[in-house]
Parts: C-alpha cells; structure tokens; sequence
C-alpha cells in the first residue's frame, strides 16, 4: 500500500503537514471539517495524542477516521498513558486500519493538565517505542519475541527542537532516534531561518540530512501577544524579536501571520536538508490553506 507522506517525502517534494487537535467528545463533527480544509494543501494531519495531558478523542481514532476520509493521517502516540502491552496492541490496530505514519512522543506531564490524579506510565521512552515499531516491521515480532501474523510497515517519526548549536555540539539524540528507526523528524516551532540554517549545517556535517527527512514547525500566527506566549511558554520555541514586532505593527495581524508563515516556508525550503514545513495553528485551518498557498506549496498548486 502506497503511503502519500512518504512518497511526497521520497520524490523531494517540499512536503506541508498540519496538525488538529481531535474533539473533546464523542462525535467526528470538527475533524471532519477540520480535515476537509487542510487537505488541498497538506500532505498529511497530525492528531495529538492526550496534548497538554488533558483528555481528547483517542489519537488512533481520529486517525482512522482520517483515513476513512480519504486524509493521510500522522497517528501521535506518547508513552505517557499506557504500558508496552497497550502500546503494541494499539500499533497493530493502527496498522489494520493502514496508518502507517506514527510520531513517537514521550508526551506532556500529567502535572502540566487538568488530571493531577493521573499516573503517568513512561513504560517506554520514544526511542524505545520506535524501536518498537522497527521491530514489528522488520522482524515481525511483538517486543517480546511473539510472532505477528502480519507485520506492519511503519514510517516511524521523530521529534525535535532546534537550536542555534555551540562549537561542541553533536546531534546525539537525532543520531540515536535514527538508530532506533526513525525515519523523519518534526520538530517545535522554529521561526528564525538563520538559527535553522545553522542547525541544518550542523546536522549535515554529521550525516543527519543524508538519514532522516526533516519537517520543521511552523504555523500562522494570531497575533504578537499570542507569538509571546508560544515564546515563553511553549518548550523549544524560537520566536525571534522580530516576528513579534511585525505582529505588533501589522494592522490585520492575521494576515500578516499567514504573510511570515508563508515567508519563512519559502526561506526554510532553500536550506539543505529541509524536507518540509509542519503547520500548527490551533483553529486557524483556513489560515494554514492560506499560508501554504501563498508559499507556492499547495499540495494541490
């Protein structure tokens, strides 16, 4: 079975993903007509998996509605909730359904949500869950050796944050991802090309752009207030000075949201090793069918 991310990413394609946040009930209203807006434009949509530890529709659920509606799905999947048991079970279900793309996170703190009864699980870390869908895929085995009927054909994802790296600096933990059978990389937002540009050279010298491709985040801004909290608050985030500033003086912020997002795709699609941009914009799809055509990158331009 052809997976379209991975071919779009094969072909050299500069490849556009979103990502929407699954409903917090029990009906496929809103993803629906989330998905059915970004899918001229993107590749493939990301559903978060228990974001922010607070509880959504199941990740795997919502990918497979995606699926069933024609949209190519990136299943998220933290080690936060569940056991390798779980873990395992709930791949080979995802696979039945032919989801083949799965982001492995470690996922949010239950401190950091609205269930501070939770217990969180981190049976696994993400290296060891794309470990686990390496596994299942090459060897046709569970972890514990147990046979698969059927092996799955995963295109494991990895993520990332990007920093503007010292004279010292090696990319360790992409190099070990990778080795756990990562085969492309997401990472936090990034919105200064010259930090990105440097970290890309970085990787390169090691190999890493020859070995995964890598997708960088990015999204369409609301406005600066909101560019300032992403900033201070958002893990990995670099929001330069001077998008806030043009959010600050833009009379229509939104528009000039769409206009920096679609600027830096343009930018970030000239640096090596830069396979594609990942939008994520809570609410904004249209903003993101926006911005991604204005960069020239339409999935159907």
């Amino acid at each position: 079975m052809t997976n379209p991310l991975q071919k779009d990413l094969e072909s050299g394609r500069f490849t556009v993903t979103a990502e929407i946040t699954p409903p917090r009930g029990a009906d496929f209203d809103s993803l629906t007509a989330a998905a059915e807006i970004l899918k001229p434009a993107v590749s493939a949509v990301n559903l978060t998996d228990g974001a922010g530890a607070r509880v959504r529709m199941s990740s795997l659920a919502a990918a497979i509605h995606l699926k069933q509606i024609n949209v190519e799905p990136i299943m998220q999947m933290t080690c936060r909730d569940r056991n390798r048991i779980a873990i395992q079970s709930d791949l080979l279900g995802a696979a039945a359904f032919g989801i083949s793309n799965v982001l492995a996170l470690a996922g949010d703190n239950v401190d950091a949500g609205d269930n501070k009864d939770a217990k969180g699980v981190f049976d696994f870390n993400s290296r060891d869950l794309l470990t686990v869908m390496r596994t299942m895929s090459e060897e046709k085995t569970t972890l514990s050796g147990a046979e698969l009927s059927t092996a799955p054909n995963f295109f494991p994802a990895a993520a990332d944050a990007p920093c503007d790296p010292t004279d010292d600096w090696t990319p360790d933990r992409l190099m070990e991802k990778h080795a756990a059978g990562a085969r492309f990389v997401q990472t936090q937002y990034c919105y200064d090309m010259d930090i990105l540009g440097r970290y890309m050279r970085r990787l390169a010298e090691h190999g890493v752009n020859e070995k995964l491709y890598f997708i960088v985040g990015l999204g369409p801004l609301r406005s600066a207030k909101g560019a300032t909290w992403m900033r201070d608050n958002l893990f990995g985030t670099i929001m330069p000075d001077s998008v806030i500033r043009r959010m600050e003086t833009a009379s229509e912020p939104r528009d000039e949201g769409v206009r920096i997002c679609a600027e830096l795709m343009q930018q970030a699609s000239e640096i090596i090793g830069v396979s594609g941009a990942h939008l994520m914009a809570p609410g904004l799809h249209q903003e993101i069918v926006a911005a991604t055509e204005l960069a020239g990158f339409s999935k159907e331009s």
